[in-house]
């Protein structure tokens, strides 16, 4: 696992959105590693001799698909909501595998269009903006994801949405929601702070056929 390194300088200026993301970086950061040695532990398991017939067993392929999951929620919650260095660069494929894992566990199936790389806060963005497709879209539905000239759009297909517009007012240029979000919600006003923090504006849809997400 790579370490997290924060510059002194960003601590210097950091907002209560800033301070947040480093936080959330440092609670993915500690919580792989554990993971990662519990899902190594299944492995060994799996392998040994001494207890026939356990590799196949439903108890433990059950833990194995936990820990999998888990370590996966986790990458995508770093990328999503950790720290990210403005001049750091992720290909394309790595958002790619984030989002369609990500996918798994929702009701969405994903698809991501071009190649390169494209910078970090594009990253953050394009993966928080998922989640908010997925809030659209709690029935399941089909996600692609695509360049649009200097940015990204996202276009999703369901037959059924749920929109909440109070939600997606956090997106707006000037957001003058009534109250927080929940937990299970808080991606729109990440995503909000995010694009204002960096001047990428948001632009949104909801109806009864599915959602779209461009900035």
């Amino acid at each position: 696992m790579t370490p997290v390194t924060i510059p002194a300088a960003s601590l210097d200026t950091a907002s209560g959105a800033n301070l947040a993301s480093l936080v959330a970086a440092r609670l993915c950061h500690d919580l792989v590693s554990p993971l990662g040695a519990i899902g190594n532990g299944v492995e060994l398991l799996e392998m040994s001799g001494d207890y026939p017939g356990l590799a196949n067993s439903p108890e433990l392929t059950l833990i194995g698909e936990s820990v999998r999951a888990a370590r996966s929620r986790v990458r995508y919650y770093r990328m999503a909501f950790g720290y990210a260095p403005a001049d750091q660069r992720v290909a394309v494929a790595e958002i790619t595998q984030l989002a369609q894992d990500y996918a798994r566990n929702a009701r969405l199936t994903v698809e991501v269009e071009g190649g390169g790389d494209a910078s970090r806060i594009e990253a953050r963005m394009l993966l928080l903006a998922l989640m908010c497709m997925d809030s659209a879209m709690p029935w399941g539905g089909k996600v692609i994801i695509a360049r649009k000239g200097q940015g990204w759009r996202l276009g999703g297909q369901a037959s059924r949405t749920r929109p909440e517009p109070s939600l997606w007012r956090w997106l707006e240029a000037a957001p003058t929601p009534n109250t927080s979000p929940a937990p299970s919600e808080v991606h729109f006003a990440v995503l909000g702070t995010l694009a204002a923090d960096h001047r990428r504006p948001v632009t949104w849809r909801v109806d009864a056929g599915g959602a779209e997400l461009s900035f």
